[in-house]
């Protein structure tokens, strides 16, 4: 069981990013801003890895990574010419990969659709580049342990098993940066970007806290679908 403040630090966490969801919603459905939309799609990779520690004050253990495609849907609005916003609905994998010193292997894999919403910034013409910031909500649909060839102390217990019942939600914090270019209404644009996630997926109190990390190196293309106001 989680302690009281380890559950009031998870609500207060949940209740900060869900505010931002409704700021961020509140404005992407505001009537001014809806004459300044692109949709498109983002695809890429990932590699994420997850840190540690089973105990409080033990050492913080990083694992191995494991590395995915991840796929997304995009609305981009502009608040101005060069500053906007974009929410995306996106398929990520995320997890860790274990070895001991006689080479065997532990793997577990988490699927999980997950919802950023960034502040974009643009410097540039029609070759820009971007810096993306902002937050991420997600939901886990799918865990699984591919691999899973030795048990000691110390390395992270199974979550895709019947009575493992990990922790689905996950929100974080997320950054970005890239190079985009313009063609007419079209908009190809690269990007690396990074992610920071609060939640755990422990729920039985196995480890003492998790947090994990990921890289994800894409590309994507927009469509302008309805002119912006400068432009007119």
């Amino acid at each position: 069981m989680l302690s009281r403040k380890e559950k009031r630090n998870s609500l207060v966490g949940m209740h900060k990013t869900f505010i931002l969801f409704l700021l961020l919603f509140a404005g992407v459905v505001n009537e001014n801003l809806i004459a300044q939309t692109s949709i498109g799609f983002r695809g890429g990779y990932s590699t994420s890895n997850y840190s540690y520690r089973f105990r409080p004050g033990s050492i913080v253990t990083r694992t191995g990574g494991i590395t995915a495609p991840t796929y997304s849907l995009i609305i981009e609005q502009f608040l101005a010419k060069n500053a906007g916003a974009q929410i995306e609905i996106q398929y990520l994998q995320l997890g860790y990969t274990q070895r001991d010193t006689l080479e065997r292997t532990n793997q577990t894999t988490f699927d999980f659709v997950k919802i950023p919403f960034m502040s974009n910034f643009y410097f540039g013409n029609k070759g820009r580049f971007h810096i993306k910031l902002g937050t991420h909500l997600g939901y886990m649909l799918n865990v699984s342990d591919p691999i899973r060839e030795y048990d000691t102390p110390g390395v992270l217990p199974t979550y895709g098993g019947e009575g493992d019942r990990p922790r689905k939600l996950l929100y974080g914090l997320s950054a970005g940066a890239g190079l985009s270019k313009l063609f007419g209404k079209s908009t190809l644009a690269g990007e690396v970007r990074f992610s920071y996630d609060f939640n755990r997926p422990e729920r039985q109190n196995r480890v003492f806290d998790m947090t994990s990390t990921n890289i994800e190196i894409t590309m994507s293309y927009l469509f302008q679908i309805i002119k912006p106001k400068w432009q007119n």
